[in-house]
């Protein structure tokens, strides 16, 4: 009998969305998949002439639980230039992928019966990693733009923390300077924490990207995350990291020692090349989206879908209300125009009305996307 602790928690709406697609492309089917939540670009040259140079000079053996040095003194300086966040080496921790970085540091945070607020639509897997550790999830409201709205409402005497994710998945939404101030407010009034998902920093449309960690008195306070996979095309090659208080920090460590070990060794390696070199592709990866965003958010409004315009991010969070929900919407365009999304409710109670729509596919397959949607919608 499986333990009731993992028994509770619920496949990845994202992760079964994508294989159905990839069932029925195999049988035949030509699904457009906007549904996956990974960069079509392949990773930058030069970070993979880097790995496969360091498998070759023999960087395959095990490494240090937090990361090699090398590794974690890049990140270091990354975050201090970039996101003002006074990190130094030794408070960083390198994790297989973003997402076990999240995972653990809800573990090292919450116990039993200690509640965590998640802002709105929020990633599928924040859920399910709150409630393995015991925790229970509080949704605080948004508006129309999918921005914050009584906040303080959503505190009780049993909160340990907030989740902040910005740019945002599923909804793209990105928090400006008041947002950001108003959670340091609370988390201070309220002496409690925040854990700060970055992974879409530098996928971000015309705004500032600001890590609350850098706002004053904050650095002690905040569980920064971040990793490689969106910014650098790299999601197969599971590379993250941590950074924050000392006292969170060694026990995300412990846990790490006791289950994943540390991340593959060369991808360590390569992660230096993706910081210190070139970021030209970067940058032309985030325009190429903005492109795409831009198509796909004028053509769903074209069709009488309401659509914000997001901010970072490659998702749309289009209200399809009108059209009987996120769920049968969903079904809808998988069984009659052959698209795959995901609706709204993986992401939380306020994503009911909702379907999440990657761009992160050609240009072409989403203008074929939106001409399917027009005839199934006028047929």
């Amino acid at each position: 009998m499986v333990s009731k602790r993992l028994a509770s928690i619920e496949e990845s709406a994202t992760m079964r969305i994508s294989a159905e697609a990839k069932r029925m492309n195999s049988e035949g089917f030509d699904i457009i998949d906007l549904g996956v939540g990974e960069p079509d670009f392949d990773t930058p040259r030069h970070i993979c002439d880097a790995a496969c140079r360091y498998v070759t000079e023999g960087k395959t053996r095990y490494t240090p639980t937090n990361g090699i040095p090398e590794l974690r003194r890049a990140i270091a300086k990354k975050l201090r230039e970039e996101n003002r966040i006074p990190a130094v080496p030794e408070d960083v921790v390198v994790t297989p992928g973003a997402k076990m970085a999240v995972f653990a540091a809800i573990q090292a945070l919450l116990d039993d019966g200690d509640e965590m607020v998640l802002i709105g639509p929020s990633w599928v897997s924040y859920e399910p990693c709150i409630r393995f550790a015991g925790g229970r999830p509080v949704w605080a409201d948004v508006d129309q733009d999918f921005m914050p709205i009584d906040l303080p409402d959503a505190i009780t005497s049993r909160t340990k923390a907030i989740l902040v994710n910005s740019p945002c998945n599923p909804t793209g939404a990105v928090f400006g300077r008041d947002v950001m101030n108003e959670i340091r407010d609370i988390a201070i009034d309220h002496d409690i924490y925040v854990v700060s998902d970055e992974v879409y920093e530098k996928i971000i449309y015309g705004h500032e990207h600001i890590s609350i960690a850098s706002l004053p008195d904050m650095a002690d306070r905040t569980v920064t995350i971040n990793g490689f996979s969106k910014s650098y095309a790299m999601t197969g090659w599971r590379l993250g990291y941590l950074t924050g208080p000392k006292d969170i920090l060694k026990w995300v460590s412990r846990l790490l020692s006791h289950s994943v070990s540390h991340p593959t060794t060369f991808v360590q390696w390569a992660g230096i090349a993706a910081l210190e070199g070139p970021q030209d592709e970067v940058k032309r990866m985030t325009e190429e989206f903005r492109a795409r965003r831009d198509l796909l958010v004028e053509g769903l409004r074209s069709l009488g879908i309401r659509c914000a315009l997001p901010g970072g991010a490659f998702y749309t969070f289009p209200d399809v209300s009108h059209l009987g929900g996120g769920d049968a919407f969903a079904e809808r365009l998988l069984r009659e125009a052959k698209i795959a999304v995901t609706p709204g409710s993986a992401f939380g109670p306020a994503g009911e009305d909702y379907v999440r729509i990657s761009y992160a596919t050609s240009i072409d397959r989403i203008r074929e996307a939106l001409e399917r949607i027009g005839r199934m919608l006028s047929g």
